[in-house]
C-alpha cells in the first residue's frame, strides 16, 4: 500500500494545467459492507439527451460535431446545425416506419457519420436503436451471436454503410421482410433503401414526438460482451446517458471550459466509445474526428496519420493503443509536436494499463512535452452508462480506480473472500431487456445495487478516503485442490506487465488441481522480432525458437521469485499458437480476453498441460525455488 501512495506523491508536481474536480466522499461501514458516495449532489441534466444537440445547434451552429475522412483522405464533417436538421428528417422517416423499442433500428456497421445521424435521428424521435458489433456479421462463421441479437430485438429496420457486405449474414439470421438500408448502392439488390431517402424525408410530427421523450425513454440497446453466456441487451435510457455525462462534467470541469476535441476509434457498439466518448463530445459542445485506425497490426498507422493532423484536447484509448502510441511518440517529432500541443488528459479503459507502460508513457511525455499529463482511468460497465468510479483521488498508479462521482452510490460487499463493487444511481439500468426473472433478480442485491462481479480493495484499509484499487473479477478466482484460493486478476496483470512486450494476455489455470498454470497469448509480431524469424514463419516455429523459449523461461522464473505459496507459484506455462476466437467468445472485438470461454473451449489443452511431464517440449516448467 505504501508503495502505491509514495509513487503518487513523487508525481504530484509538474502537471499541465487542467480542471479536475476534487473528490470528497462520505465513507462508512455498515455491517460487513462499505458505502461510498460523493458529498456533492449531482447537478441538473437534460431530460432528453438530444437537448444537447438542440442547444448546440443554437449556441454554435457552424461548429463541427463529427468528421471523417472521405475516400480521398479529406476530412468531411457535419456541423451542429446540420446534424439537427438531419436528425429531424431521419427521425421522421423512422416514425413513418412505425419503429419503436419493440421494433428498433439496428445498425450493423461501425463508426461513421451516417451511423451518428441515424443514432441521433432515432433518439430525437424517441425510437430505440441498437449498434451491433460488425464482427458478429463479418468475422463469425455461424452467426450465432448475430442471430441471438436479432431474435431478441426483433428489429423493424437494419442499416449498414455497405449492406452488401452483410447480406450473407442477414440472410442467415433475419427474415427478408425487414427493411434494409445502405449508404452505398448495392448492385443487383432489390428492396434495399438508400440512406439518402431517409434524409430526404420532410419533418412533420417528429418534433412532437421529441417533446414526448422523457428520462425513461430507451435511447439505445447496448450488448454486453457475453463473457459468461450470450450477450445481454442493456436498455440505455436518456436519463442514464444524461446523468452519467453530468457526472463526467462535474468530475472533469475541463470539458465545460474547453469544448473537447477527440480523435477516436473506439467502437460505438461498446459503451466506452459509444456512450462515454460520443457523449462527452455532444454533451459539452465538442468535435469528434472518427479514426478509422485501431491498435492492431496494419491499422495503427492510420491512427498516427490522424494524430499528426488533429490535436485532441483529451485522448482516449485501450492499453494496447497507449503502448503503440508511446512507441510512436518516442520516434516521431511531427507526431509529438501536434499531439502534445493541447492535450490536457490521457484516459484509458477496457483493461488495466500496466505499470511499465504507464511509466514509459510518463517518461516520453515529460521528456518531449516538458510537463506531465494526467493519466486518468476509472471503473465502468455497459449496465451503468458507463462510469461509476474515477481516479481523481490522490493516488496515481496502475490499478487505481478511484472514488465515485456525484450522483453515484457505491457499495463494497464481501463475496468469496474478496470485495465486490456494486452501484446504484440514475445512470444504472433497471434490468436487462427481455431477460428471465431469475437473471433479473440475480444482478441486483437486496438494497437495489447493481452487482458488477468486479473485485476491488482499498488502496489503504486504514485510509479508505484514498479510494479503490481494481482486484480482478470475482468469478475468475478459483481454488486449488488444497482449498487455497488463487487470485486471478492480480496474477494476470503482473504476467502481462512483466512479460511486455511479448505477452498479449494470459489465462490462469489450475482449478481443483495441485498447481497453478498459465496459458500465454503471445504478441507474435514482437516474438517474431525477438527470434529474428522471417515474416512468413508460422506461429509454432516462432514460439519454438530458443530466443523466445529463453525469454518465457526467464519470465516464469522472475514471476515465481516473489511467490509465497502454491496459490502464487506458477508451475507450468504453455504458449498458445492459435489466437483467441471471436466465434467461440474467447475475445471481444475490442480485444479483451474472456478467461472463462478460453478455459472452456481449450479444456483438452489445459488437461494436457497439467499432465505434461518435464520432457514435454510444449510446456515450460518452473523450477522449485527459482
Amino acid at each position: 500500500m505504501e508503495s502505491e501512495h509514495s509513487h503518487a506523491s513523487s508525481l504530484a508536481t509538474g502537471y499541465r494545467s487542467v480542471a479536475i474536480g476534487a473528490p470528497s466522499s462520505r465513507i462508512e461501514k455498515r455491517g460487513d459492507c462499505w458505502y461510498l458516495e460523493s458529498l456533492e449532489p449531482l447537478g441538473p441534466f437534460p431530460e432528453r439527451f438530444t437537448d444537447r444537440l438542440l442547444s448546440g445547434a443554437r449556441a454554435h451552429p457552424d461548429r463541427l460535431l463529427v468528421a471523417r475522412r472521405d475516400a480521398n483522405g479529406a476530412w468531411q464533417g457535419i456541423t451542429y446545425a446540420q446534424m439537427l436538421e438531419r436528425a429531424r428528417a431521419i427521425g421522421q422517416a423512422l416514425l413513418d416506419r412505425d419503429l419503436s423499442a419493440d421494433r428498433p433500428l439496428v445498425i450493423l456497421s461501425g463508426n461513421s457519420v451516417e451511423h451518428m445521424q441515424l443514432a441521433l435521428g432515432a433518439m430525437w424521435a424517441g425510437i430505440a436503436y441498437a449498434p451491433v458489433s460488425p464482427a458478429y456479421s463479418l468475422m463469425s462463421g455461424d452467426y450465432g451471436k448475430l442471430r441471438h441479437v436479432l431474435e431478441l430485438l426483433k428489429p423493424g429496420l437494419v442499416y449498414a454503410d455497405d449492406i452488401g457486405a452483410y447480406t450473407t449474414a442477414l440472410d442467415a439470421a433475419l427474415g427478408s421482410d425487414v427493411e434494409r438500408v445502405s449508404a452505398v448502392s448495392v448492385p443487383n439488390a432489390s428492396g434495399v433503401t438508400r440512406f439518402d431517402a431517409l434524409l430526404d424525408t420532410v419533418p412533420r410530427d417528429v418534433d412532437a414526438a421529441n417533446a414526448r421523450v422523457n428520462g425513461d425513454t430507451i435511447a439505445k440497446f447496448l450488448f454486453t460482451s457475453g463473457s459468461t453466456n450470450l450477450p445481454k441487451a442493456v436498455p440505455t435510457t436518456h436519463r442514464m446517458l444524461g446523468a452519467n455525462q453530468q457526472m463526467l462534467l462535474e468530475t472533469f470541469p475541463q470539458f465545460g471550459i474547453e469544448p473537447p476535441v477527440l480523435v477516436d476509434w473506439l467502437p460505438w457498439n461498446h459503451t466506452f466509445g459509444g456512450s462515454h466518448n460520443v457523449g462527452i463530445v455532444l454533451y459539452n459542445g465538442g468535435t469528434l474526428y472518427i479514426d478509422d485506425g485501431k491498435p492492431v497490426a496494419g491499422k495503427f498507422d492510420e491512427t498516427l496519420r490522424n494524430l499528426r493532423e488533429i490535436a485532441p484536447t483529451v485522448y482516449f484509448n485501450v492499453p494496447k493503443g497507449w503502448e503503440e502510441l508511446t512507441i510512436a511518440l518516442e520516434k516521431d517529432a511531427v507526431l509529438r509536436e501536434r499531439f502534445f500541443s493541447r492535450v490536457k488528459m490521457y484516459f484509458f479503459a477496457g483493461a488495466g494499463l500496466s505499470q511499465a507502460a504507464w511509466e514509459r508513457l510518463e517518461r516520453v511525455t515529460l521528456e518531449h512535452c516538458g510537463e506531465r499529463i494526467r493519466i486518468m482511468a476509472g471503473l465502468g460497465m455497459t449496465e451503468t452508462a458507463p462510469s461509476c468510479l474515477f481516479t481523481t483521488g490522490p493516488v496515481s498508479c496502475a490499478g487505481y480506480i478511484g472514488l465515485p462521482p456525484p450522483g453515484c452510490q457505491a457499495k463494497i460487499a464481501p463475496v468469496d473472500g474478496k470485495f465486490e463493487a456494486r452501484f446504484r444511481g440514475p445512470h444504472v439500468m433497471g434490468g436487462y431487456w427481455r431477460a428471465s426473472p431469475a437473471l433479473q433478480s440475480s444482478v441486483f442485491d437486496d438494497e437495489g445495487y447493481y452487482r458488477t462481479g468486479d473485485a476491488v480493495r482499498f488502496v489503504d484499509p486504514q485510509r479508505p478516503e484514498l479510494g479503490l484499487m481494481f482486484d480482478g473479477r470475482i468469478a475468475e478466482d478459483f481454488k486449488l485442490a488444497s482449498g487455497t484460493f488463487v487470485s486471478v486478476g492480480p496474477m494476470r496483470a503482473r504476467i502481462i506487465s512483466e512479460g511486455a512486450p511479448y505477452v498479449q494476455d494470459a489465462v490462469i489455470t489450475g482449478m481443483n488441481r495441485d498447481e497453478v498454470g498459465v496459458m500465454i497469448f503471445p504478441r507474435l509480431d514482437a516474438c517474431r522480432a525477438l527470434a529474428g524469424s522471417p515474416g512468413d514463419a508460422s506461429a509454432e516455429d516462432v514460439l519454438n525458437t530458443a530466443a523466445v523459449r529463453d525469454f518465457f523461461s526467464g519470465l516464469l522464473a522472475r514471476l515465481n521469485r516473489s511467490a509465497t505459496g502454491s496459490a502464487s507459484f506458477i508451475a507450468r506455462m504453455h504458449l498458445l499458437s492459435a489466437p483467441p476466437s471471436l466465434d467461440l467468445g474467447e475475445i471481444t472485438d475490442k480485444g479483451s480476453i474472456n478467461q472463462r470461454a478460453v478455459l472452456q473451449h481449450r479444456a483438452a489443452l489445459v488437461e494436457a498441460m497439467h499432465e505434461a511431464d518435464a520432457a514435454d517440449a510444449t510446456v515450460i516448467h518452473a523450477r522449485k525455488g527459482s
